[in-house]
């Protein structure tokens, strides 16, 4: 079984670019060109020398040991959370504005949920000193207030996305209608594993990162490089892409992905797309989303504006499909229980995405001697106002 995107841009059944055909030029501009010049030897050693130097990375794994007391099992964390920025998002921005100024790129657009692509791509764009338009749900920038203001100070325009549910599903149809109106000189830094092919898999691949340094500090750590467990969140699904990506063909280390069930699976308030979701098209790819029973999008509901997306990136999509990956689902109540708990066990205070991966820890029987990590992919310093109005601390 292969788990990686073939030629045509599909991840078994899913994947592809469904387009309209005005934004045909600019994917497949980026489809004809990605593979060459992430690949080119200049290219890899500024992105690795920026990654080292500019992000901090390599990101700490840390063995959580007072948590891996809680849990009888052993627990690391992949210290995402410590990068510039504060979450994984960075490692992609990095990677996609090196490739829009090889492409000639003045200017650089973007969406954003819980706010850190957008700060990640607005950092990008000031070091390099290019436009930057990020586009926003009007809920999601009420509710992520201080990350708004960073993009800003960073020079960024924020543009409040208005329609539907005016949150990341609502921000994705702005930015893509921007870059239809925009194709020349535009370059979209999408943020996650979704959109029309070849962005699954070239955010994926800037995300590899993070299991490529996992490998190699788990074999120092523990003499051996294969984790039992990996656990990750899953909206669109990029830091899972990026924890998940060099072990994705070794089926004895098993993936387990966490989605947002909010209220509940079945409570009509829920994000969990792989419980609910069915085959279509969202943004470009054939993928798994939330829809009607004649094709509109549901909206979703999360506590996370990060996870509140109605679909997943079509690499989620055939991991489940084909069973590689187990999918929990997770409840607010349930995420923000987790994400305070480690805040008391570890000193660590985790973004509400990463909460909903620590929680998986509570809800699947792991074995004492089992290696278990998590992606700890953002820390907490945004959702300082969500914690606040749960208050159960």
């Amino acid at each position: 079984m292969n788990y990686n995107v073939d030629e045509h841009g599909y991840y078994g059944k899913f994947g592809g670019a469904y387009i309209p055909e005005m934004l045909y030029p600019n994917v497949e501009e980026l489809r004809q060109n990605y593979l060459q010049i992430i690949n080119d030897p200049d290219f890899l050693t500024q992105f690795s020398q920026l990654l080292r130097n500019y992000v901090g990375r390599p990101s700490p794994l840390y063995f959580a040991s007072n948590l891996s007391e809680v849990y009888n099992t052993k627990v690391y964390l992949k210290r995402e959370d410590l990068n510039h920025t504060g979450a994984h998002k960075i490692n992609n921005t990095i990677g996609q504005i090196l490739l829009a100024k090889k492409l000639g790129k003045q200017k650089i657009i973007a969406e954003t949920g819980a706010g850190q692509h957008g700060v990640a791509t607005a950092t990008v764009c000031a070091l390099m000193g290019m436009d930057c338009i990020v586009y926003m749900g009007k809920i999601d920038m009420e509710r992520q207030r201080p990350n708004v203001e960073r993009m800003k100070i960073l020079g960024a325009k924020v543009v409040p996305a208005l329609s539907g549910s005016q949150t990341l599903k609502d921000a994705t149809n702005e930015a893509m209608r921007h870059w239809i109106n925009n194709p020349t000189d535009t370059h979209y830094i999408i943020g996650s594993v979704v959109g029309p092919h070849p962005y699954p898999d070239m955010v994926a691949r800037f995300q590899s990162v993070i299991s490529a340094e996992m490998k190699n500090q788990l074999k120092e750590q523990t003499g051996n490089e294969n984790p039992d467990y990996i656990i990750a969140c899953v909206g669109g699904g990029s830091n899972a892409a990026g924890a998940f990506y060099h072990y994705l063909e070794n089926e004895n280390v098993k993936l387990i992905a966490a989605e947002a069930a909010g209220m509940g699976v079945q409570s009509g308030e829920t994000a969990a797309t792989t419980a609910i979701g069915t085959e279509g098209v969202l943004h470009g790819s054939k993928t798994l989303l939330m829809q009607t029973d004649d094709g509109q999008v549901v909206e979703p509901y999360s506590i996370s504006a990060g996870l509140d997306y109605p679909g997943i990136g079509p690499i989620h999509a055939h991991l489940f499909d084909t069973g590689r990956a187990l999918f929990q689902y997770v409840t607010d109540a349930e995420a923000m229980e987790a994400g305070v708990l480690l805040s008391k066990t570890e000193g660590i205070i985790p973004a509400v995405e990463s909460a909903h991966a620590l929680a998986v820890l509570k809800k699947v029987q792991f074995q004492p001697d089992e290696t278990v990590v998590v992606n700890l992919s953002g820390r907490g310093d945004k959702d300082l106002e969500t914690y606040i109005k749960w208050g159960k601390y």
